[in-house]
């Protein structure tokens, strides 16, 4: 995540300039590009995310491995992505002397971005369980900023990459794509923490009926 903030600031707030040199060819095909390259991550980190795949993954190497695997590949993968990414020339907007706004709240992102990370459990996250204990559910969380929304990170991350005092064409496409993602993959992760939570979770979508944006979605 750090090396994407850096691309995201830098050569992604680049108006023109061509990050990788096949942009030169057009706007097009650098869109094409990068939505494939964000594609082929997405697919690795949507469908080894699945319930049936991770318990195969399970069986064939061990329960404590399947984690750590799933998240460092995700993690390479990611980096390669940003990498990868190339140049799509132009300018959406620019705010001006009007940035303060839109940078709050991308700061305001990055603040609920780290109180919603904090109600999770590191090890969850990271893949570092102890010998064991893999596969072990954790509780289902209904308070802080989850009883907003079922999926508040999603929702941080919108207010990053969305409100750019520079929107670069390159962020947009960017945005569009991360965006598209979340949109698709909610489902499918809602369906597995189903499975895996059973009523708890249930209980958990009647009482926050909001996926991401509270009143919208």
């Amino acid at each position: 995540m750090g090396y994407f903030w850096w691309w995201y600031v830098d050569p992604f707030g680049s108006p023109a300039t061509s990050i990788k040199p096949a942009a030169a060819g057009g706007v097009w095909p650098a869109v094409v590009w990068d939505v494939a390259t964000f594609s082929l991550f997405a697919l690795h980190h949507s469908v080894l995310a699945r319930t049936g795949l991770k318990a195969a993954v399970s069986r064939l190497l061990s329960p404590d491995l399947e984690r750590p695997l799933y998240i460092w590949v995700s993690s390479v993968l990611f980096f390669l992505v940003c990498w990868g990414w190339r140049d799509v020339p132009g300018v959406i907007w620019s705010a001006g002397t009007w940035w303060p706004p839109l940078f709050g709240l991308q700061l305001a992102g990055v603040v609920l971005s780290a109180m919603a990370a904090r109600r999770l459990s590191l090890v969850d996250v990271t893949g570092f369980r102890g010998a064991g204990q893999a596969g072990q559910a954790s509780p289902v969380i209904t308070d802080g900023l989850y009883r907003f929304v079922r999926h508040p990170l999603y929702f941080a991350w919108m207010l990053i990459v969305w409100p750019a005092p520079e929107m670069t064409a390159t962020r947009l496409v960017f945005a569009a794509t991360s965006t598209l993602y979340l949109v698709i993959a909610i489902p499918f992760e809602e369906r597995d923490l189903v499975r895996t939570m059973g009523a708890p979770y249930e209980q958990y979508r009647r009482q926050s009926p909001w996926k991401v944006i509270p009143y919208v979605y």
